[in-house]
């Protein structure tokens, strides 16, 4: 059961070209935004499309990979675990940020 604990799977679409860092000893951080959409009916029997978009970082073998083949536009699929994390921006304000930290990428 242990493995089934904070774990993530999304298919979606990339929404920008992923950025890349790279630091000290070569290793290397892939972040980028995929969307994923859900279509249901609503109470008037309306189709609604809801679209929502997920934070995605990736480190080493995972982030080359996502560098060489990964753009805009592209489906992909991942699987991670969430993080959650927080920072002070430019102007001291207080922000809070929901990842998924990518252990698995299928490229579609």
């Amino acid at each position: 059961m242990n493995s089934l604990k904070n774990q993530v799977q999304l298919i979606g679409h990339v929404g920008q070209d992923p950025e890349i860092k790279t630091f000290e000893g070569e290793k290397k951080l892939a972040q980028l935004s995929i969307a994923t959409n859900d279509v249901y009916k609503n109470d008037k029997g309306d189709k609604v499309e809801e679209t929502q978009w997920h934070h995605v970082s990736a480190w080493g073998k995972t982030a080359d990979l996502i560098e060489k083949y990964v753009s805009k536009g592209k489906e992909i699929a991942v699987q991670g675990k969430l993080r959650y994390r927080s920072y002070e921006d430019k102007n001291g304000d207080k922000r809070f940020v929901t990842e998924i930290i990518v252990s698995e990428l299928v490229l579609l």
